[in-house]
């Protein structure tokens, strides 16, 4: 697979996910910057983390109307995978390739650490490599991470499983003290009724190799080479 890791102004984790793409899973990759139009080269697409345009106005919101997202929504049309990580995440909420929206955390602070999330469906691109209930050791670093929905989206999510990654403990199990930011429902990730875009919270760009504390962020990139 060829995948393109599309820059913003103010993108931090690209080269995090160009290293984990490249150096860890020997995929092709290239940077592509914002203003670029076409990825007609290309097999899938991160969105990495950061703080796009400065997070001004909330985030995400300015980063929805850069040239290459018309693209990304074109591309994700075609039913070709597209993954946004924290940022990517907010951006992908923004323009409307997901439903609902990151909110503050609760606490107001910014969250930095290793957080467990389960696996709630496996039956995916992104975690066909997983079991079901898998528990994954991946660590968070956002401000604005608190997912938030309508009753009736919410249910939407759950009706479709369309809810990939929920916050636990170590044991797996779903505690108001599992969720690091207020997230409803410890929404950690979900994806597209298609199947074919996923957001998540968490960064498995940086649980790559034990030396950093765990390698389970592997298996997500795993599933998409299978």
């Amino acid at each position: 697979m060829k995948y393109a890791v599309v820059v913003f102004p103010g993108s931090n984790c690209d080269h995090d996910m160009f290293y984990a793409l490249k150096k860890v899973m020997k995929f092709q990759v290239d940077f592509i910057w914002h203003q670029d139009v076409s990825l007609d080269n290309y097999n899938a697409v991160v969105l990495p983390g950061g703080f796009s345009y400065g997070d001004y106005l909330r985030a995400g919101a300015v980063a929805r109307f850069s040239p290459i997202m018309n693209e990304i929504i074109r591309f994700a049309g075609k039913g070709k995978p597209v993954l946004g990580i924290c940022n990517g995440f907010q951006i992908l909420t923004e323009c409307g390739l997901l439903p609902g929206a990151l909110m503050r955390n609760q606490d107001l602070r910014f969250v930095c650490r290793h957080v467990y999330i389960r696996t709630e469906n496996s039956d995916t691109r992104f975690t066909s490599f997983l079991q079901p209930k898998s528990v994954l050791k991946i660590p968070i670093a956002h401000g604005e991470g608190n997912y938030f929905i309508d009753q009736e989206g919410l249910k939407a999510l759950a009706d479709n499983q369309q809810i990939i990654f929920r916050y636990v403990d170590q044991n797996g199990d779903i505690t108001p003290e599992a969720n690091p930011n207020g997230s409803l429902d410890n929404i950690a990730g979900i994806i597209n009724k298609q199947g074919n875009v996923l957001g998540m919270m968490p960064h498995p760009e940086r649980a790559m190799e034990l030396l950093l504390g765990s390698d389970d962020g592997r298996y997500i990139f795993e599933s998409l080479k299978n």
